[in-house]
């Protein structure tokens, strides 16, 4: 016999009880939990259930809402719940025949009506509980984005962060309380921002301007963003790199030898359904990957200290593997036993002797052998000539 879920993920808006359709006040009346932040569970009134305040950290609440198990109880969440919302996370601790959600009117939505701005070419973030820097791919003079900040402080971080990104001339819609009784909606400089305060919750509309560095959306980002201490894949080879990688939809990477770590950020530049880890033998140089991916807004990015193939073990199974340093027989050895069929493997290769190696395994496994041989124009006395940087040997493979 079918049984009817115990658990309703509920979307509310500022409004409380007004915003909500008779099925879902029906809901609330007979449940016999309501659990929600403090916030929320002051929008409606008393219904003789139980109620239960989410704690924070948020993952502290799933063990509680676990031990509820086979009552009927309602969460409460903001605007839709699978729209940077809780829903997804309470979600997937549950069975699906367990939960039934019903959506509210969004934030996006009503920031986008307040605005008049078209939702499907405008970015929406949700960074109540990520930072700032999640924006640094996407910033250019022209960008339109709706942001969901964690509270009033964070309009003014917000401001910061822009002008020393060079976007000083950037609009902020600053939208309090939408939907509600307090709602309050105002565009101001950076500068207004700085000196105002501002009430939770809180979403921003950027119209963004100034003179600010884009960063391009193909392949082979310029090296002057990464810090490093010279030991990069320099930009028309990490271009050719990530075509060979060929990043889908999803998929973990395996960095090896992650330098800069430029391969495993562009990587995660690709699509926000990637995710990454980049094992480096030397402490300095896996710190600085860390600074790099969280300057880049990549900041999910997994840096391992170790050295392959000892570090590999207990990781997440890769769908794709880059070997850009450290490259040897028991490297190769290792993936070629321990790695799942189907996986693809990258591997670049400038001295000799680990030319000679690749060339043997492709002799063994097959793929692709590429040879890459650069030249740059550059200042030869008077005139000009070609300065050509060493040869790479690429090997592409799927195992």
């Amino acid at each position: 016999m079918h049984k009817a879920p115990w658990l309703t993920i509920l979307g509310l808006g500022e409004d409380g009880l007004d915003g909500l359709s008779p099925a879902s006040r029906q809901v609330l009346d007979r449940a016999e939990i309501i659990m929600g932040p403090p916030r929320h569970l002051s929008l409606i009134p008393e219904t003789g259930a139980k109620r239960v305040e989410w704690p924070v950290p948020f993952a502290d609440g799933l063990p509680i809402l676990t031990k509820l198990r086979g009552r009927p109880t309602v969460v409460l969440a903001s605007g839709d719940p699978f729209w940077f919302g809780a829903g997804s996370v309470i979600a997937r601790s549950f069975d699906a025949g367990e939960w039934v959600s019903i959506p509210g009117q969004s934030t996006f939505s009503l920031a986008a009506a307040r605005l008049g701005w078209p939702l499907e070419t405008t970015l929406t973030f949700g960074l109540h509980a990520a930072p700032l820097t999640r924006l640094r791919p996407h910033l250019s003079s022209g960008l339109r984005t709706i942001l969901l900040l964690r509270n009033g402080q964070a309009v003014a971080e917000l401001a910061t962060y822009l002008t020393e990104t060079g976007f000083a001339d950037t609009t902020l819609h600053v939208m309090e309380a939408l939907g509600g009784p307090r709602e309050r909606a105002r565009s101001m400089s950076l500068t207004q921002a700085l000196l105002e305060t501002f009430e939770h919750p809180v979403c921003v509309g950027l119209d963004v301007a100034g003179d600010g560095r884009a960063l391009p959306k193909v392949a082979g980002k310029p090296d002057d963003i990464f810090e490093t201490d010279g030991q990069i894949t320099k930009r028309p080879i990490r271009a050719l790199t990530l075509s060979a990688l060929a990043p889908r939809r999803g998929e973990h990477l395996w960095d090896i030898g992650g330098g800069t770590g430029s391969i495993s950020i562009e990587w995660l530049m690709c699509d926000p359904t990637l995710t990454a880890t980049s094992i480096e033998p030397l402490e300095d140089r896996a710190s600085r990957i860390r600074r790099n991916a969280d300057s880049l807004g990549q900041d999910r990015l997994d840096v391992v200290h170790g050295t392959a193939p000892g570090a590999l073990n207990g990781l997440t199974l890769p769908d794709v593997v880059f070997v850009g340093g450290g490259l040897s027989t028991e490297l190769l050895d290792w993936l070629r036993a321990n790695l799942r069929t189907g996986t693809r493997l990258v591997a670049n290769a400038v001295t000799l002797e680990s030319e000679a190696l690749l060339a043997a395994w492709h002799g063994k496994l097959g793929g692709d052998l590429l040879r890459i041989e650069l030249a740059q124009a550059g200042a030869l006395g008077p005139r000009r000539g070609w300065k050509s940087a060493y040869p790479v040997v690429q090997w592409s493979v799927t195992l």
